[in-house]
């Protein structure tokens, strides 16, 4: 079969509806509220070289890193039927220890063997994996503290399951039970994902399939480069600060340069904080996944996410800095703070050549919560973990929205009634923030405000950034507010908290995590 465009057009979507059906397994066999209720995971088809051919629409952060995963597998293994590779490990394809990725080949008979088609792969965010606090996000200073670390292995070797690694991984988690429902729901996933591509080189055509695999891949750098093309030519610079690493509040310097040349773009990070104390460090994978996230979003025309849309786009970070530290340095927040706040400079950058379609900044954080403790009802340990939403930056042709997830997540609050049910908790406020989107032609849109009162003893952590610096409004347009956070002492007395700290409460107790607002775009009126 020859590549048109309606050819292309159907194994575009077949490609996209393997990793959508994946997610659809995953999501639905999951134990865990963060995976189950809040989609914390990812799914993604590649080819027989490891290069993605499609993705769902899940978690930016996840996808735009996930090759990275995939190249390390195959680095360390070839690979037969029924094999599947777990890793976690930041510095070998990994981001941070929670999110664990499998990948697997997919094979085919063909003329009475079995030939590599390709390999599937998902991300699952798992509510902890063990290390220094509940949660695996720590205010950590070393890689050790964050939990425990999985090199790529063999999880299962020609469909037999290497049941040691599980109680291992379980061992060291506090909720084992869930470690071992995720996982086996990431095992379905993988299987779901092999029978679906299985399918499709059934019906096509191994040589077809791969024809249209490559011929999709080409396309989307066709896209990427004409929408790169219309950028104006030249050298955009952007410096902002993170609000401490966790070890000190000291403002860490993040500095891009993104330079534009015909249909090609460099990110230059030079300038950014050399590699720092605490958790907020990035492996350089997460930095490659806000680059291409920022430049998908630019593009005026939607492009399937593949390996060919990142071609014409060159990240550059020095060794040893915070976007691209040496191995062993904590990295828990690089991945859910930092990876916010690279995107703003992206945009603060891109804004000044494009002045009519650059959005102001959104709340630039994440906002992590996680809580564990003994639950008192049957005194086993629990732990939650949670991404609060708030304001998207406004658009030059429309206000920002409220009460939303921003850029590099993309995941679901946990229902009340999920919540209240499965930990010892309560939901006292959950609102729009009004009135802290900030003000312009477009305004920008409103955080929200979540209150919870704890029903028992427990140790907290928060993660968090936008609590002293606002995010920024474009071209006459007002910032958004920051984000707070308190303790309620028993309800009553008002403890303000830092961005990022991590505490133990008691039963009575309240945490109030007000988040921010997004900018405001263009003058008032």
């Amino acid at each position: 079969m020859s590549v048109d465009a309606i050819s292309l057009e159907v194994f575009k979507n077949l490609f996209i509806s393997v990793a959508e059906e994946m997610g659809v397994t995953l999501g639905r066999t999951a134990y865990s509220p963060n995976i189950k209720e809040r989609r914390d995971y990812s799914c993604a088809l590649f080819d027989h070289t490891g290069r993605m051919v499609a993705q769902a629409a899940h978690i930016p952060v996840h996808l735009g890193s996930m090759p990275a995963s995939v190249e390390a597998a195959l680095r360390r293994f070839t690979f037969a039927p029924g094999d599947i590779v777990i890793l976690n490990d930041p510095y070998l394809g990994g981001t941070h220890l929670p999110d664990i990725t499998l990948v697997a080949p997919v094979f085919v008979p063909s003329g009475g063997s079995q030939v590599l088609a390709g390999f599937v792969a998902n991300r699952g965010h798992h509510a902890d994996i063990g290390g220094m606090t509940p949660g695996s996000l720590p205010l950590s200073t070393e890689l050790h503290q964050e939990g425990f670390i999985i090199p790529p292995l063999k999880l299962a070797r020609e469909g037999r399951l290497n049941e040691e690694v599980v109680e291992l991984l379980c061992r060291n988690s506090r909720t084992p039970a869930e470690r071992r429902g995720d996982l086996s729901a990431q095992i379905a996933a993988i299987h779901t994902g092999q029978r679906r591509f299985q399918e499709v080189v059934a019906r096509y055509g191994l040589a077809t399939a791969r024809e249209h695999m490559e011929a999709l891949m080409d396309y989307s750098e066709r896209l990427m480069r004409a929408a790169i093309a219309a950028i104006p030519d030249g050298t955009y610079a952007f410096l902002d600060y993170l609000e401490g690493d966790g070890v000190t509040d000291d403002p860490v310097p993040l500095a891009v340069s993104v330079t534009i040349v015909g249909d090609t773009a460099t990110a230059d990070f030079t300038g950014t904080s050399p590699q720092v104390r605490g958790c907020i460090n990035t492996p350089i994978a997460v930095a490659q996944s806000a680059l291409l996230y920022t430049f998908l979003c630019l593009a005026g025309t939607p492009i399937p996410s593949n390996h060919g849309c990142a071609r014409p786009l060159c990240l550059a970070a020095p060794q040893g800095s915070l976007l691209n530290p040496s191995p062993g340095h904590a990295v828990a927040g690089g991945n859910v703070e930092t990876s916010q706040r690279i995107v703003d400079v992206l945009f603060g950058a891109l804004a000044r050549a494009l002045p009519d379609r650059v959005p102001a900044a959104s709340q630039g954080t994440m906002n992590n919560l996680l809580v564990g403790g003994l639950h008192p009802d049957h005194h086993l340990p629990y732990v939650y973990y949670e991404t609060i939403a708030g304001g998207m930056g406004a658009r030059p042709a429309s206000d920002g929205l409220d009460a939303v997830q921003t850029h590099m997540t993309n995941t679901l609050n946990t229902p009340v009634e999920a919540f209240e049910y499965q930990f010892p908790m309560r939901v006292r406020r959950y609102a729009i923030r009004r009135g802290s989107g900030g003000r312009g032609e477009k305004r920008g849109g409103d955080g929200v405000v979540r209150e919870l009162e704890f029903l028992a003893p427990a140790r907290v952590t928060v993660l968090s950034e936008r609590r002293r610096s606002q995010p920024y409004g474009l071209q006459g347009g007002n910032p958004g507010q920051t984000g707070e956070n308190a303790l309620l002492r028993r309800g009553v007395e008002e403890v303000r908290l830092p961005a990022k700290t991590t505490l133990d409460v008691e039963a009575g107790d309240v945490l109030r995590i007000s988040t921010p607002g997004g900018g405001g775009w263009g003058h008032g009126q």
